[in-house]
């Protein structure tokens, strides 16, 4: 018993051993976008986030401790029950005590999780007013979000590598290059070509959409989610938000996102064939920005409601890059 004890443990210890070993580290999750190696929950930008990664901390805590002082149980058991040191076994069968106290005590731990568990649904489901609603309808495969209040509706479509090539290179180029293929020979160039232009766009392939949405920072948004095909899923994980998208059906989410930038999600049903084609992007600006942007959706003119949003970013940058030199 003992020895295959032991050997589990050490095949594990081998295998973290080697995961290191390999450079496949760990790394902190980024706000509003996955990260490569994300250890953790995304970074909050909304007050019900905040609740959930003190939650999820909280309960992470307890779990761990739980674990390690059953294994320090198992290892005590094993050393000191073992045939060799305990030759003549107790025939004891009941520990009034012991009942007692693994019955309590999960018990009180279960109570203790379940107060802010409570806590966060209310909160989750408790709906502020609000001050800008959004009607988010799932198709196969692409999102379509109207601003209620707004009589405005923007349809977001994946940017996928074959886009963002052709936006560079220009149609014709594009043609002659890459006209000649097909299949995994055409798929696997369009990749290789196209990361390069990725990171020169500084956009996240698989993420980027044809036209984001955007919401003001420190503002109630309330979102109805529907589905005109099949069930879908709308996520945004730095919001805390994760509702189901049922054809005939209308459900609700809230946030307010308290931190200006570029947030990320993706449908987290499986929806069919494209599934993975249909990310989300929100922009969360400040006011008059947002203003500016929806001004210019009402006048129809998408391609300068997108540079407004583009042109806030890019002064963003600009900003923080001299604060990080200055320091």
């Amino acid at each position: 018993m003992s020895k295959r004890m032991f050997g589990a443990v050490a095949v594990l210890a081998a295998a973290c051993l080697a995961i290191v070993l390999s450079g496949a580290t760990p790394a902190l999750a980024g706000l509003g976008q996955p990260t490569d190696g994300e250890l953790g929950l995304q970074l909050s930008a909304s007050p019900i986030m905040d609740e959930i990664t003190t939650l999820f901390n909280v309960v992470n805590i307890v779990i761990t401790v739980i674990v390690l002082f059953v294994l320090g149980l198992m290892v005590w058991v094993m050393f000191r029950f073992n045939e060799k040191s305990n030759p003549t076994p107790s025939r004891t069968t009941h520990n009034t005590f012991l009942e007692v106290a693994w019955t309590i005590v999960p018990i009180l731990i279960l109570v203790g999780i379940s107060i802010p568990s409570f806590h966060l649904l209310f909160n989750q489901y408790t709906f502020p007013k609000a001050d800008v609603t959004i009607k988010a309808t799932g198709n196969a495969w692409f999102w379509e979000h109207e601003y209620v209040d707004d009589k405005v509706t923007v349809t977001s479509n994946m940017v996928n590598d074959e886009d963002i090539l052709r936006a560079k290179l220009g149609d014709d180029a594009f043609d002659k290059k890459y006209g000649s293929l097909d299949g995994a020979a055409l798929h696997n160039a369009l990749y290789q070509d196209s990361l390069p232009v990725w990171a020169e766009d500084k956009k996240l392939r698989r993420l980027a959409v044809d036209q984001e949405i955007a919401v003001p920072v420190n503002k109630v948004v309330i979102v109805l989610i529907t589905s005109n095909d099949v069930i879908h899923s709308w996520t945004i994980p730095s919001f805390g938000v994760k509702q189901q998208a049922v054809p005939g059906r209308t459900a609700a989410v809230w946030f307010k996102a308290t931190k200006v930038g570029s947030y990320f999600g993706q449908c987290s049903v499986l929806c069919g064939k494209l599934h993975s084609g249909m990310p989300i992007a929100v922009r969360v600006v400040e006011q008059p920005v947002y203003d500016a942007w929806m001004a210019a959706l009402k006048a129809k003119d998408r391609k300068k409601a997108q540079q407004i949003l583009d042109a806030d970013t890019a002064s963003r940058v600009v900003i923080q890059q001299s604060v990080a030199q200055a320091q």
